[in-house]
């Protein structure tokens, strides 16, 4: 295949990025959701106490909010995928939300909230950036 034709068959080269967001999205929804499962069941595996977090509160709520982030997050990861402009907003927002819920997890498990604030601020950025492509 040589240049041109590429060029011609394809809408724009930031496809990829927008399709490894939607991937990620989906990959990072997952494991908020057993992430947050795993608050629910297990509350004392945390690296500090819920009196140490940015908004000190019950490991239980904490884990239905990571529950539900992540439920949100494969959907969109999926609208994603499938170029539903919804997705985008959903993914902007809830990417927000999930950077902020990690922040305030960010002393209870430093490192994991570490990798997933940079993957919600990429996946945001794919999908604000360069979102249309995927439609196209």
């Amino acid at each position: 295949m040589t240049h041109t034709a590429y060029a011609r068959n394809s809408s724009s080269p930031w496809v990829g990025l927008v399709l490894f967001a939607g991937i990620m999205l989906l990959i990072n929804g997952g494991f908020e959701v057993i992430e947050g499962i795993v608050m629910l069941a297990r509350d004392d595996i945390a690296q500090a106490t819920a009196d140490a977090l940015a908004i000190p509160a019950d490991f239980t709520f904490w884990g239905w909010m990571q529950l539900i982030l992540g439920a949100i997050t494969v959907l969109a990861g999926v609208g994603i995928l499938y170029g539903k402009t919804w997705a985008r907003l959903v993914v902007i927002v809830i990417g927000v939300v999930s950077v902020f819920s990690n922040m305030i997890m960010l002393p209870a498990y430093p490192f994991w909230c570490s990798i997933v604030i940079a993957i919600d601020v990429l996946c945001i950025y794919a999908v604000a950036a360069h979102g249309r492509a995927v439609r196209a």
